[in-house]
């Protein structure tokens, strides 16, 4: 990992690569695209771009109506309002007629910042993950970014893509892409760690110090939280026997009830545990302090895999 670059800058990026190549994409915001970065796509394609003002419900009543049409719309605000203020839309207007919108939701997560709670959705998987039929993905850099981008147009139905806000490491190893298919991207015998979005770079940075110390961790980029990747979780348990889940997300209903469920369901006897945002709001703060603020730092979550891997 080297250079830096925003997730939600690379998906302004892949709509603009997108509409080359697909003239039935279209682009939706609520008054945000340059924070969103659909701004990219506007300027390149503004017939195909649609300001639905601060009216994020419509937004979405608009992709639906959209979607009726052949087009394929990709829907953008701050996750909070998309996932949130919008979810009656998002329930009874895309996902339950089957509609082939994409919700596409940055700024999620306690690293929106200054922002504060009110703004940082940290529930917005687990709203998305109970709808039927709602596929689910958190890409871990850039270049997933632009890969889901393209996977979610070629796929048909309603999904909900989470974008994150901060300039983040892009992994020089190009991962390949495929819904509903984890990455491994580090194999270990002492614990498994599944981890989604930019926490995925800290687990790694975490995973690097623990084996100096002798401890060897898998880790596992889980970019699809649904349909979440069920082999996976359980060759690696039964690889590891200890197993953690790590996103900047609450740890009620996100990446690791998902894994949790799967791992109750064969009745495996492992170790578990769950490294979220733990039942509480956030709150303005600078992103690297909130992380501290929320455990999620990367010496928090290396002294707590550390833990895991010596109890």
């Amino acid at each position: 990992m080297s250079e830096l670059k925003a997730i939600r800058a690379a998906y302004g990026e892949a709509l603009a690569e997108l509409g080359e190549k697909n003239k039935k994409a279209v682009v939706l915001d609520s008054d945000l695209a340059h924070a969103t970065m659909t701004a990219t796509f506007a300027d390149k394609f503004p017939e195909r771009f649609f300001n639905a003002g601060i009216a994020e419900a419509n937004m979405v009543d608009m992709a639906a109506g959209l979607s009726t049409m052949g087009y394929i719309p990709f829907a953008s605000t701050f996750a909070l309002f998309g996932a949130g203020r919008a979810y009656d839309q998002v329930r009874n207007g895309c996902a339950y007629p089957d509609f082939n919108v994409k919700l596409c939701m940055t700024h999620a997560g306690i690293t929106l910042g200054e922002d504060g709670g009110s703004h940082q959705a940290i529930e917005d998987l687990a709203l998305m993950r109970v709808i039927p039929g709602m596929t689910v993905v958190v890409p871990c850099d850039a270049e997933e970014t632009r890969r889901a981008v393209m996977a979610l147009a070629d796929m048909q139905g309603p999904a909900y893509l989470r974008l994150a806000r901060l300039p983040s490491p892009v992994f020089e190893e190009k991962m390949p892409f495929t819904i509903g298919k984890a990455n491994v991207l580090r194999e270990g015998k002492d614990v498994v760690v599944f981890a989604c979005g930019i926490m995925v770079a800290t687990v790694l940075e975490c995973a690097e110090k623990l084996e100096a110390e002798g401890i060897f961790i898998t880790v596992v980029n889980m970019h699809t939280i649904k349909p979440i990747d069920r082999d996976c979780i359980i060759k690696y348990a039964g690889k590891c026997s200890k197993v953690v889940t790590v996103e900047e997300h609450s740890v009620i209903g996100g990446l690791g009830d998902a894994v949790g469920e799967v791992l109750l369901a064969e009745g495996r006897g492992v170790k578990f545990k769950k490294i979220g945002v733990n039942d509480i709001f956030g709150q303005s703060g600078k992103p690297e302090e909130l992380l501290e603020e929320y455990g999620l730092s990367e010496n928090q979550i290396y002294r707590r895999l550390k833990e895991v891997a010596e109890t």
